[in-house]
């Protein structure tokens, strides 16, 4: 595959030499094309090197063979990390006054963006606008994430790691877009917490990742989604806050999602349980913090009673046309007893697909990638899905996709 690389001017260019790598590493022809800003961070001969292939930052070179358009035209994939609040203003009014903006105002192929700047002018309304704006025209968004960024700051801002921007650039070059187009797609991400008093509360260690890839990769292909997210980081929730056919509620405890949810399920075709709702709650909430001192003993006892079960409610309020997925993490120690587990859970549910995933101290939650298997009504296997949770994500679109098309 012929993948363009842009480069511009961030520190974080220092990062994109590895993801320059890992395409070279595939078998991707890469050509990479640099600010000069960018150089200033990253010289000319890095690139070279790397990628394999000459490197200009110049519309004048190379003219016999009008390169100013003709690596637009040949790519078949376009990957701009990072992506500074320049270039993204750039992209968006489409100005094109060197040789990334050619390349890009010339190519027809995806484009991947991984955005990288202070939290700041990441949140800045300009900013947000020109995002949307290249949403809207099918620009990929990788990022940022939320983390420690240069002179000692931390928040939302923080290019991707080159081995997610290389993994969900090359799947954007499989997902079909536009095959969700006129879906209405309620998705539920993170973890419920449950108040014991106005400090403490009874939670999980869900970070909302993988339901927010659901509701990202519903968007991408088309659909209007309603992503009502429990406890979730703003730099998890910073993509699809900006995507122009994504509305983000939010809902702290189990009561607060069920009702959401139960709110927006009527309009929707697809219902998707990926939130790790808390099973139980406590009786008696304390509005005052429960002193150590006060306590009758060395210890303390809380009488939890059981939430309502928000997945089975949906399904059978489910109406005719309407799809219900959940989720179940489960912890056995081998394949068999997983299955089991989860087939068991599929005939209590009655949802339409169950995604069974692994979940463990290191595994699942909080981490980047995900293993998943998906059960239909009956228990069958229908997908089994691992990587990195975009990836799963777009598995289990492939899978609705499939069980609505069996039910028309």
């Amino acid at each position: 595959m012929f993948v363009v690389v842009g480069v511009t001017g961030g520190i974080a260019a220092y990062k994109t030499v590895h993801l320059v790598r890992l395409l070279v590493k595939e078998g991707h022809e890469v050509h990479v094309v640099p600010t000069d800003d960018a150089v200033r961070f990253v010289g000319l001969p890095t690139w070279e090197a790397i990628s394999r292939h000459p490197v200009t930052t110049s519309v004048h070179d190379d003219v016999a063979r009008v390169r100013h358009v003709a690596l637009g035209q040949s790519a078949d994939l376009v990957i701009v990390a990072p992506a500074t609040a320049n270039t993204l203003a750039k992209m968006a009014t489409g100005l094109a006054d060197d040789l990334l903006g050619t390349t890009l105002l010339a190519t027809t192929a995806p484009v991947v963006v991984a955005p990288a700047m202070h939290t700041e002018m990441w949140r800045h309304p300009a900013t947000v606008a020109n995002i949307a704006t290249l949403r809207s025209r099918g620009v990929i968004m990788v990022g940022p994430a939320d983390g420690e960024l240069t002179g000692g700051d931390s928040g939302p801002g923080r290019m991707s790691e080159p081995e997610q921007i290389f993994e969900e650039a090359l799947a954007s070059v499989a997902i079909p877009t536009g095959d969700l187009t006129g879906v209405r797609a309620v998705v539920t991400a993170g973890g419920t917490r449950e108040p014991i008093d106005p400090v403490r509360f009874i939670g999980n260690r869900s970070s909302g990742k993988q339901g927010v890839a659901v509701a990202l990769s519903a968007a991408v292909r088309g659909a209007d989604v309603v992503l009502i997210a429990a406890h979730v980081d703003d730099g998890v929730l910073a993509e699809a806050s900006a995507h122009p056919r994504l509305t983000v509620l939010r809902a702290g405890t189990a009561i607060e999602l069920r009702d959401a949810v139960t709110d927006a399920a009527p309009d929707a075709d697809v219902i998707v349980m990926a939130a790790a709702v808390a099973d139980y709650r406590v009786a008696e909430v304390s509005d005052a913090k429960l002193a150590k001192e006060a306590a009758a003993g060395p210890g303390i006892t809380l009488h939890l009673i059981e939430n309502d079960d928000i997945l089975a409610g949906l399904v059978r309020a489910r109406r005719d046309g309407q799809t219900v997925v959940g989720f179940a993490a489960e912890t056995p120690g081998d394949g068999e007893t997983l299955l089991d587990r989860g087939r068991r859970k599929a005939a209590r549910k009655g949802a339409d697909l169950l995604a069974v995933n692994h979940v463990g101290w290191s595994r699942g939650f909080e981490s980047d990638d995900n293993e998943v298997v998906l059960l239909d009504a009956g228990g069958e296997v229908v997908a089994d899905a691992r990587g990195s949770k975009r990836e799963v994500a777009d598995a289990l679109w492939d899978a609705v996709r499939k069980t609505r098309a069996k039910t028309k």
